[in-house]
């Protein structure tokens, strides 16, 4: 059976790839082994088409990644793997339980790995999907691993963007972080047995800076009258300088060690849990920038350990905005006269100032917060007018 000549188009494509990879050092004979037959694969453009906008609450996506669940699953995880966990702990210095807490969130302890065939994936959205240069890279970074021997083509099953593994690393991040950890001659981060992989995760975080047997960070308790202004990770103090304003654990009498600058976070405003945290909360955003993601990677590997549930937790009944309702939140503030500094329907740094006084303006507690109330609120004031007073 003879195959479908592949579209004109993607066959001028595929050929100048091939020059362009071979000016970067891919053998030809590889790019022609790992190229063969592949073909554009619509599902995975529609899968990039037609993400489903982030909307969980903080509550909602806390109590998926670190649900009873989980925990119990990783606690078991844990002690059928404490040999390798310890071996790896002590190559590497980052604690089991962040290792397990980035492989039962990322792949619920390996048991979704993904589906998708890598290379034909990468393909694809290097030729017609968005960010086609960045995705052209990482199909580089896929050839170039099959090229060391690590595997082959077909073994590398992930994500419909490319996402391998165990821990979810993406080709260049392989290159770069995965190890032969059972010196078989291969990093191999696919098979069912997570040595290598585990170990990849370990080395990930410590070359990004971990500090074995310090928090990522702490609960605290906010003073009365305290100025959420202050809060956010552009606004680092010592413990001792937040303990002189009144910051103080949210569970126990015992005082914070220093740990170098700390920052105060409110993931769901001033009605959620406050947290301090240190230099491990950075080395977790590495791995995925989501402030969300990094909450829930520390407070699941506290849970994995001795530590306990979150005094406060999260409000019952937030939502988080959508991105247009949130460029509607900016475009309203910018038109109140607390300009944003741009409207992207992404919340950033001069968002949360705007919001902030704004808040301020309305007699609330001015967290930065940008909830449905905050929308809501703007949507009294009529269209190109300004308030400096509260609103009934």
């Amino acid at each position: 059976m003879t195959q479908d000549p592949l579209p004109p188009a993607f066959q001028d494509w595929l050929t100048d790839l091939r020059v362009r990879a071979v000016e970067r050092q891919i053998r030809p004979a590889v790019f022609d082994r790992a190229l063969s037959g592949v073909t554009p694969l619509q599902d995975v453009l529609d899968r990039q088409a037609h993400q489903p906008e982030f909307t969980l609450s903080v509550r909602d996506y806390m109590d998926i990644c670190v649900s009873e669940e989980r925990i119990r699953n990783g606690r078991l995880k844990l002690r059928q793997n404490r040999k390798l966990l310890n071996r790896i702990e002590t190559q590497y210095g980052v604690e089991a339980e962040v290792v397990m807490a980035f492989w039962g969130l990322e792949t619920g302890f390996g048991a979704n790995r993904g589906t998708y065939p890598v290379i034909p994936a990468l393909t694809t959205l290097a030729f017609a999907g968005r960010r086609s240069a960045f995705f052209e890279d990482e199909l580089m970074a896929a050839l170039r691993i099959v090229q060391l021997g690590d595997a082959e083509p077909e073994m590398m099953i992930g994500s419909w963007a490319g996402a391998m593994g165990h821990g979810q690393f993406m080709p260049s991040s392989f290159l770069n972080f995965a190890v032969d950890f059972d010196r078989d001659g291969r990093r191999n981060i696919w098979h069912d047995d997570p040595t290598d992989a585990l170990a990849s995760i370990a080395h990930y975080v410590a070359k990004h800076g971990w500090r074995m047997g310090q928090p990522w960070g702490v609960e605290v308790t906010l003073p009365e009258g305290f100025d959420h202004a202050q809060t956010g990770l552009g606004q680092n103090r010592t413990v001792a300088e937040w303990t002189d304003l009144g910051v103080v654990p949210a569970r126990d009498n015992m005082p914070i060690a220093e740990y170098g600058a700390a920052s105060i976070l409110l993931p769901a405003g001033a009605r959620g849990s406050a947290l301090m945290v240190f230099r491990n909360y950075h080395v977790i955003l590495r791995y995925n920038c989501a402030e969300s993601y990094a909450v829930a990677i520390g407070h699941l590997s506290d849970r994995f350990g001795a530590g306990k549930a979150l005094v406060t937790g999260w409000p019952e009944g937030q939502r988080v905005l959508k991105r247009e309702e949130l460029r509607e939140v900016q475009m309203r503030l910018t038109n109140a006269g607390f300009d944003t500094q741009g409207i992207d329907g992404f919340m950033g740094p001069n968002t949360a100032v705007a919001i902030r006084a704004f808040q301020k303006s309305v007699g609330r507690t001015a967290d930065g917060f940008p909830g449905l109330c905050v929308l809501e609120r703007l949507r009294q004031i009529p269209d190109g007018s300004e308030t400096g007073e509260t609103l009934d």
